[in-house]
């Protein structure tokens, strides 16, 4: 089933921002479908309201609102020549409602407003419907690497060059 077209408004954080909990409950439910799918599990899940808020305080974050109600997010890291891109998150109820590729498309917008060379992200290796979903926004593998202590590859960098 097809998820509702709704008219999320992006915007970026706003000052004095204090939905911390609310921010924190939107990416863990949105990650929770790597639960027992991915090793080592999601870095989300040392995510607390206060280190939330220093994370936001450090990147630079789109949410996505339906009315009152959060749906949806992506974390922007500026690293020079280009713009990380982590935790897009978008409500399980709307995913595949396009929020999540309206909040790429505002990051890519930022990147390219910073004279950005690329944007890059890490997605892991279990999960071959992101690789897909992220081959399709013009994103290609660059590389895989190994979470400390193990052997083999857990997650696949993609990048997607913007000159």
């Amino acid at each position: 089933m097809a998820a509702p077209t709704i008219e999320a408004v992006i915007e970026p954080l706003p000052p004095g921002f204090d939905h911390w909990r609310e921010l924190l409950d939107l990416i863990l439910d949105a990650f929770a479908y790597m639960d027992g799918r991915i090793d080592p599990p999601s870095s989300a899940h040392r995510l607390t309201p206060e280190s939330l808020k220093d994370k936001c305080a450090a990147e630079t974050v789109f949410l996505a609102r339906d009315g009152d109600r959060l749906v949806g997010c992506v974390f922007l890291d500026d690293r020079g020549d280009h713009i990380y891109v982590g935790k897009l998150a978008v409500a399980p109820s709307l995913q595949g409602s396009g929020i999540g590729r309206r909040l790429m498309a505002t990051a890519e917008g930022e990147a390219r407003q910073r004279g950005k060379r690329f944007m890059e992200l890490q997605t892991r290796v279990e999960l071959t419907g992101n690789h897909a979903a992220f081959a399709r926004l013009g994103f290609r593998e660059v590389g895989r690497t190994a979470h400390a202590g193990y052997s083999r590859p857990t997650s696949i960098t993609m990048r997607k060059d913007l000159a």
